[in-house]
């Protein structure tokens, strides 16, 4: 196990100032050229991927759907669409339950996708860094007010199909075909970006067909293995050496999608230390996104590296940066983020 290796280059890593044009692109360092191919004629590459979609879809915003991660709402239909998706810590009782939040762009091709729950504040201002339209079923109080904000405004809640399952009715709201059309149509919501992602891109990714080398960086530990400390769900995520991602566990089983038999996997994997302020008995929390200079990890083809993140302000776009405070270059594909709190950040396991 490699963590304590890695918490030491982190701490040189945190002295690195970030440079006032780290929003810029960098130079790819640590960038080796494969033989994929290049993006076909009538695509653009994803700001949520960095691989070539339907380039009908350039300007269409994504969906932020809140999907429960107990064990009782499995198996999840659709999740291993996501492009983007989120686990992040849904209160901190019950053993630290997480819920996930699923970024999807082309959201036109869900046939079901869920089970759908409520939402926390976290996350209405991580969706909005993407102009994503929130999914959900209502929330505690405290959403209240981030709902009220303008960039909160966009959401759905509670409006889309009930599908029976032999479950209590918490657990069997899916977004089912249509409804997402139906709920543009139905709202007045804009279904183009207002502030697009890609004019402020969150993730500096290499050229497509080229690929990171994070052994050249002379910081990189093999981590074929991440135990989050959230121990309800026992999260892990495995590098797949077959197909060079890592693979999601939940419960101790493999997540596999119950819509098509797909393993949830990932190209990038960001963990992010952040606390939290916790607002009541309950358990209800907001975790404390807006900071700078945060210590993190990227990993990828089975090797980790320590990072640095930062987010300015609630709806402001979160940035990562390299051990030279550059823009840190990651790998096209799909990517998972979690955010673990600083009290349990000793408890990860990276190795």
């Amino acid at each position: 196990m490699k963590l304590r290796k890695l918490a030491a280059v982190l701490a040189a890593v945190m002295v690195v100032c970030v440079p006032a044009a780290a929003e810029e692109a960098a130079p790819a360092e640590g960038v080796a050229v494969s033989a994929e191919p290049v993006a076909a004629e009538g695509t653009y590459i994803s700001e949520l991927t960095g691989e070539p979609i339907a380039a009908e879809l350039q300007h269409q915003r994504p969906i932020a759907a809140m999907v429960d991660n107990e064990s009782t709402a499995y198996p999840h239909y659709g999740v291993a669409e996501g492009d983007v998706v989120y686990e992040l810590m849904n209160s901190t009782a019950n053993g630290h339950i997480t819920r996930l939040m699923v970024l999807l762009k082309d959201w036109g091709k869900v046939q079901q996708m869920g089970s759908i729950r409520s939402v926390r504040p976290t996350n209405i201002m991580l969706g909005a860094e993407w102009n994503a339209v929130l999914c959900h079923d209502g929330g505690p109080f405290y959403v209240d007010e981030y709902f009220a904000k303008d960039y909160g405004k966009d959401h759905f809640s509670g409006t889309f199909s009930r599908i029976e399952n032999g479950k209590s009715l918490e657990f069997t709201e899916y977004i089912a075909a249509g409804d997402l059309d139906s709920n543009f149509n139905n709202s007045g919501i804009s279904r183009t970006y207002t502030n697009p992602a890609a004019e402020n891109p969150h993730f500096n990714f290499v050229p497509y067909g080229q690929k990171v080398d994070l052994a050249s960086t002379g910081m990189a530990v093999p981590a074929s293995t991440v135990v989050l400390p959230f121990e309800h769900t026992n999260s892990t995520l495995t590098y797949n050496a077959a197909t060079a991602t890592y693979d999601l566990s939940c419960y101790g089983n493999l997540h596999v999608d119950a819509e098509d038999n797909q393993v949830l996997s990932f190209k990038n994997v960001i963990i992010q230390e952040c606390d939290y302020t916790l607002y009541d008995e309950n358990g209800y929390m907001v975790y404390n996104c807006v900071a700078t200079g945060q210590p993190g990890y990227y990993l990828t083809e089975g090797q980790a590296v320590p990072i640095v993140w930062t987010k300015a302000t609630e709806d402001g776009v979160t940035k990562y940066f390299d051990k030279n405070g550059n823009p840190l270059n990651i790998n096209t594909g799909k990517t998972y983020i979690t955010l673990v709190p600083t009290e349990m950040w000793g408890s990860l396991q990276i190795g």
